[in-house]
């Protein structure tokens, strides 16, 4: 059987997922940079001495070519494309960018195309060129114009208005200004006159208007900070480095002027954290990688400038090219209606040809043979009859209710008004309002099924907050008197001895106070030093007042309580570091910095204290910590047990630790530390060896627990939807373990929660496919045991799975390429052979897709972790694929556009700033998504169902209608904060002329009534 599986499936089934990596699967085509053979990849990626060899290898990779400073390089004929015909234009697109959907052009024809959709509409377009012919005319043509036009006027000025509101936000992004080099100096350009090739310098506080190549900053070792908050909602930092070479030799403005490097590189693609490219200056080559490039959409911080070559403009950024195309959603409504017009159609088609038929048979037994009835027009009466189906069809134009369109679109423009008035849905603290940005969808917010959410920036506000420790076996952080005992009522600790202290940081435990300030207790005094040294934060300085700038949240939340507790980070250099320790200022050389990753799951330093002691400060994660601890700690179980602690409490935790280190050892140790960083091949294997080497025999200091800050009413809301039966799946790109804990702190899941991971459901759904194959063909009784649930149990069940499992269990691995081969044409049978193959593996793929999502449907809440963008959409349009549900996208970066593109979205705010806004359909917090679905469903379903008594001719429709909007809608949204009462759902298809609904909150008032 196996061998028959692999037969089916050409993926690549070599290695076992890897749940720290985001997969390497955001291109849809596979010409991509993916060879990762030994050897190949990593002499790429080496200093070549520019050889034409190599440069024609890279060549067939790296087809993209930018010239600095050379603006007809970029207009050479090689480098244009054919559009229409024998127009041809440059394949390097301009900065300016567009998310309307319309122009002053295209308008009129796309949006007629678009309401010509509507089978209403078209209906009344065929109706009027009907009237046109005398012939068969019995109405005016106006009639039926002057409805029409009202009809098309209305939706036409509703979705101009929309579309203006995006014309605006994209001409405040393309008229911003940053320096470029023109005619040799710099000068404020607009973004939108930006060039493919033009050097630009960005200061500090500025947003990067287009991808570029890092070449200089003002940092020590040509280090540049950003903020990625419009890319992924994170708001801590990470830093780019240029190559030494450009940074050295291009920090003035006349050798900004005469750069003329060319770089190649692979094709725009949205890839957010890859790129592979060469830069050939000085007949010399230099390897290029992802922490060399900007982002269009970063933010500049903590750098005073920065200088670098655009290389992606406008529509080529990665940024864009995860934004996709602007897709036209419709609603269930809108569908409904479509079908019950081409239903009502061919009754008035049946209709009109029983007239005309019978007017036929008339005109031949009884109008030819009366005098009085001749119209001096001598037709058959077949072509009588002919004429008057159409005669009819006009006449009777009135079943199709065409003003019903109006009122929809009319119900929907206001209720959008109502959104943005809402108060119930406004946030004080940020003076932020609701925000519906499109009038389309309103009325598919109570019919929602599932919510797809991201986590940072979203459920989070990513902001991380110190809140307990445990030092030395002794755990710190509860409510404390200065004795150590419990106080009679909570009382915040007073930090004002403390000139540093920030006066933001809360804490209760007087007892840690107190033996800080002591000083009895020298474990303490390491605890704090090691938080004030062992990181990579920056400091910035204004205005007399310490800022730090850290690359994770954690990190930030970590110095900051060392800083208010006493031991206060100041500044830093390449080879020292300042700290103040309870306002007396030491100096300590920092001879090496073992840097953080995903592999190791820690960090060290090395430092030199002033009586030339040489130490280690590690943290990191309990598991690689507790591996290297020295055999004789006394206070490991103790600080184990309060880990255990804090986990309960959904905190993140890091154990910190140290070790003393002679100076023979350290000499020894450096020599090979020396050489693993310059070494060309494996660099990273070789330097985590080296750090095994030194990271060994610590001592445990004690742990930290950190919070990270949920958005106000996170597990409110949740718990709220939940009962409402409404399956929640958060999507993230963060660690299994940090989205887990968020799990946790959401109350998404609980201690009584089942977790199923990754290859927990892989062997599940293997199990459940063999048995599909091996059943195909048999009983009913075995087709229908085949969709027996995969639990049993009425246990709650969660899945956290990671990306690299997804695209393992989903069949989206990579292919694998094939060497170029010399093949002989396939005779037809070789040619079926392989078409039905790739039948199968399609089939193969689509049950277990199909599969993979009944399992996790079956679970209470789904968490996707290290997910790229497109598998955040991939997995939506699943669900909407395979359960014909409704689904509800929500995200706040650029990341998730792609998610809130597939179908009905809201988009949220966060701390940073936002760029998936004009995806969304409505842009609010989170804490008010529960608010959202009903206070928006509600009223304009009521309204909708109200109009159904006024229109005669859908009077079939009615009964189904009332299911579906005012009883099972209403029904189901009552259930999600709102109580409903409504005489409708005992009167539904009866003659009933009176249907009454109200609905209110939980607390009493009520919100809105509506008869019908």
């Amino acid at each position: 059987m196996s061998s028959e599986r692999d037969s089916e499936t050409t993926f690549d089934e070599d290695s076992q997922p890897n749940d720290e990596v985001v997969p390497y699967s955001d291109d849809d085509t596979e010409d991509e940079l993916d060879s990762r053979q030994p050897g190949v990849e990593s002499e790429q990626t080496q200093t070549n001495r520019g050889t034409e060899e190599s440069r024609e290898t890279l060549r067939k990779d790296c087809s993209w070519q930018v010239k600095a400073n050379d603006q007809h390089f970029h207009e050479q004929p090689q480098f244009k494309r054919t559009i229409l015909l024998c127009f041809k234009k440059s394949k390097y697109a301009g900065n300016a960018i567009k998310t309307y959907k319309y122009n002053p052009i295209t308008f009129l024809p796309l949006n007629l195309f678009e309401q010509f959709k509507r089978a209403a509409n078209f209906y009344f377009l065929v109706l009027l060129i009907l009237q046109a012919i005398p012939q068969i005319s019995t109405l005016s043509w106006y009639t039926t114009l002057v409805p029409l036009l009202l009809v098309l006027g209305i939706t036409a000025v509703k979705d101009l208005v929309d579309d203006i509101a995006r014309h605006r936000m994209d001409n405040e992004v393309n008229n911003r200004t940053c320096e470029v080099i023109r005619d040799g100096r710099f000068k404020n350009t607009k973004w939108k006159d930006i060039k493919v090739g033009d050097i630009i310098r960005l200061k500090k506080n500025t947003f990067v208007p287009a991808d570029i190549l890092l070449l200089s900053s003002s940092e020590p070792n040509s280090l540049c900070y950003v903020e990625t908050a419009e890319l992924d909602g994170e708001t801590n930092l990470k830093f780019k480095m240029a190559l030494e070479v450009t940074d050295k030799y291009l920090q003035e403005e006349s050798a900004m002027a005469d750069f003329n490097g060319l770089i190649e590189c692979e094709e725009p693609n949205n890839r957010l954290d890859k790129f592979t490219g060469t830069l050939f200056w000085r007949n010399m080559s230099y390897a290029l990688d992802a922490d060399k490039i900007l982002l269009r959409g970063c933010k500049v911080r903590n750098t005073d400038f920065c200088h670098g070559v655009v290389i992606f403009a406008g529509a080529d950024t990665k940024i864009m090219k995860n934004s996709g195309k602007t897709k036209f959603k419709r609603t269930k409504i809108d569908s409904l209606m479509n079908y019950m017009v081409y239903t009502i159609f061919l009754v008035l088609i049946l209709l009109s040809a029983g007239l005309a038929i019978g007017h036929t048979y008339w005109e031949q037994q009884i109008g030819n043979s009366s005098w009085y009835l001749y119209d001096a027009e001598d037709y058959s009466p077949p072509y009588r009859g002919f004429l008057n189906f159409w005669g009819y069809i006009i006449v009777l134009n009135t079943m199709v209710p065409i003003s019903l369109y109006v009122s929809v679109e009319v119900i929907r423009l206001g209720q959008s008004y109502f959104i943005n008035w809402d108060l119930q849905m406004y946030y004080s603290e940020k003076d932020t309002a609701a925000k519906a940005r499109t009038t389309t969808l309103n009325e598919q917010l109570g019919q929602i099924h599932y919510i797809f959410s991201d986590k940072t920036g979203t459920l989070t506000q990513n902001i991380m907050t110190f809140k307990k420790c445990c030092i030395n076996g002794q755990r710190y952080g509860d409510c404390r008197d200065g004795a150590g005992q419990l106080p009679s009522h909570p009382e915040q600790v007073d930090f004002s001895w403390n000139m540093y202290a920030d006066g933001k940081f809360l804490f209760y435990d007087h007892y840690l106070i107190e033996q800080i300030k002591s000083r009895k207790d020298p474990e303490i005094q390491k605890f704090f030093l090691l938080l004030a040294i062992c990181h990579t934060v920056m400091v910035d300085v204004s205005d007399g007042q310490i800022n730090y700038q850290a690359a994770s949240p954690d990190e930030g939340a970590l110095v900051t309580a060392a800083r208010n507790f006493g031991y206060v980070f100041l500044s830093r250099t390449q080879n020292t570091i300042t700290i103040s320790e309870m306002g007396i200022e030491k100096t300590y050389d920092v001879l090496a910095i073992l840097d953080f990753n995903s592999d190791r799951k820690r960090m060290s330093v090395i430092v030199r204290e002033s009586n030339g002691n040489i130490r280690l400060y590690c943290k990191g994660a309990d598991t690689v910590i507790y591996e290297r601890l020295h055999p004789r700690n006394v206070k490991r179980e103790a600080t184990e047990e309060a880990l255990d602690v804090f986990a309960n409490e959904t905190l993140r935790t890091l154990c910190l630790c140290y070790r003393d280190i002679s100076d023979d050892e350290f000499e020894a140790w450096n020599k090979k530390f020396m050489e693993a960083s310059v070494a060309t091949t494996n660099r990273d294997e070789a330097l985590d060896k080296v750090y095994e080497e030194i990271e060994k025999n610590l001592i445990l200091l004690g742990a930290t627990a950190i919070e990270d800050k949920l958005q106000d009413g996170v597990p409110e809301t949740i718990s709220k939807l939940s009962k409402a039966d409404i399956k929640i799946w958060v999507l993230t790109g963060d660690k299994k373990e940090t989205a887990e804990n968020i799990g946790f702190s959401c109350e998404l899941l609980t201690d009584e929660t089942t977790i199923c991971y990754g290859e927990d459901i892989s062997a599940l759904l293997q199990t459940r496919l063999e048995n599909q194959r091996n059943r195909a063909g048999s009983s009913t009784h075995s087709s229908l045991r085949m969709n027996e649930p995969f639990f049993q149990g009425s246990r709650d069940r969660a899945l956290i799975i990671t990306g690299s499992w997804l695209n393992e269990i989903l069949l989206e691995k990579k292919k694998k390429k094939k060497k170029l081969k010399l093949k002989f044409p396939r005779t037809a049978e070789e040619k079926q052979k392989q078409t039905e193959k790739r039948r199968k593996a399609e089939a193969y793929k689509e049950q277990q897709q199909k599969n993979f999502v009944d399992l996790a449907c079956e679970c209470k809440a789904v968490i996707c972790c290290r997910v790229t963008p497109k598998q955040k959409a991939m997995v939506v349009e699943l669900v909407k694929k395979y359960k014909k549900a409704i689904t509800l996208a929500i995200g706040d970066g650029a990341n998730d556009v792609n998610m809130i593109k597939s179908k009905a979205a809201v988009r949220l705010l966060s701390v940073g700033n936002i760029s998936s806004g004009s995806s969304s359909t409505i842009s609010s917090l989170f804490l008010f998504v529960e608010k959202t679905l009903p206070s928006v469903s509600l009223p304009t379903l009521t309204f909708l169902a109200s109009l159904l008594p006024s229109m005669p001719a859908l009077s079939l429709y009615e009964e189904t209608l009332y299911e579906m909007l005012p009883t099972l809608e209403l029904e189901s949204v009552a259930k999600k904060g709102c109580r409903l009462s409504c005489q409708a759902t005992t009167l539904l298809g009866n003659s009933a002329t009176s249907r009454d609904c109200c609905w209110s909150t939980d607390d009493g008032p009520t919100l809105g009534c509506a008869s019908f």
